[in-house]
C-alpha cells in the first residue's frame, strides 16, 4: 500500500526540556497515514525502539519535529524503492537509523543526507548533490540494492556492508563483521523494518 505523501503526522508532541527523553511511538491508520508521537494516546501505537537520547548514525539525537515531517519524503521513498526493486519500508528503516529523516545530517566521517552517503558512494551511484532528498534516497536505494544482490539477497549482510563497507564483510568470510557499531546497527534496522512491515499489514 502506498503511503500518502505531504501529510503531517498527527498527534505529535515536540520534545521539550521537560520531556525527559521521550520515547517515539508509531502506527499506520486505515488511510495509510503514518503517525508518530512521544505520548501515545491509544493502543495502536507501538514503540519504535527509539528515544530522544538515542543517536542516529549521523551522530545526532532524534528530533521529533523532524520525524513529524517525515511523510514529505513518502513519494520519494516509494519511487526509489520501485526503481531499485526494494521494499519501501526497508528504505524507511535505514533512513530512521541513519539520519532520523534529517536531510541535512552530516556525520563526523563525512556521510551526508537522509541515507548518510559517503562522498565516494554518492559519486559511484550518480548522486551529485547528496543533500537533495530525491538524489540521496535514489542513490542510497541503488547502493542498498547493489549490496543485497552482491551478498546473495541476504538483507542482514547487505545492511552490515552498508554500515561497515563491502570489504569488511568480505574480509570476515561473508559474515557480519564483529564491530560493535555494526553488530548493533543490523538488528536495529531490522527491528524497525519488521515493525513497519507489520504495521502496514495490519491496516
Amino acid at each position: 500500500m502506498l503511503f500518502k505523501s505531504a501529510i503531517l503526522f498527527a498527534a505529535l508532541l515536540a520534545a521539550t526540556a521537560a520531556a525527559a527523553h521521550p520515547k517515539i511511538y508509531s502506527y499506520v491508520d486505515a488511510d495509510g497515514i503514518r503517525h508518530y508521537t512521544d505520548v501515545p494516546d491509544n493502543n495502536r501505537y507501538k514503540l519504535l525502539a527509539l528515544s530522544a537520547e538515542d543517536m542516529t548514525q549521523s551522530g545526532q539525537h532524534y528530533d521529533l519535529t523532524i520525524l513529524a515531517r517525515a511523510t514529505q519524503y513518502d513519494s520519494i521513498i516509494e519511487k526509489a524503492a520501485v526503481s531499485a526493486a526494494l521494499e519501501p519500508n526497508l528504505l524507511r528503516a535505514v533512513i530512521v537509523v541513519e539520519s532520523g529523516f534529517n536531510s541535512r545530517a552530516v556525520s563526523k566521517r563525512g556521510a551526508v543526507g537522509l541515507m548518510q552517503l559517503m562522498p565516494a558512494t554518492a559519486t559511484r551511484f550518480g548522486v551529485s548533490n547528496p543533500f537533495d532528498p530525491k538524489e540521496n534516497v535514489h542513490g542510497g536505494a541503488r547502493y542498498l540494492k547493489f549490496l543485497i544482490d552482491r551478498f546473495g539477497q541476504n538483507i542482514r549482510l547487505a545492511l552490515a556492508a552498508y554500515n561497515a563497507g563491502e570489504e569488511a564483510v568480505e574480509r570476515n568470510g561473508g559474515q557480519i563483521p564483529p564491530f560493535t557499531e555494526t553488530m548493533a546497527y543490523v538488528p536495529r534496522v531490522m527491528k524497525i523494518y519488521q515493525m513497519l512491515v507489520e504495521q502496514t499489514r495490519s491496516t
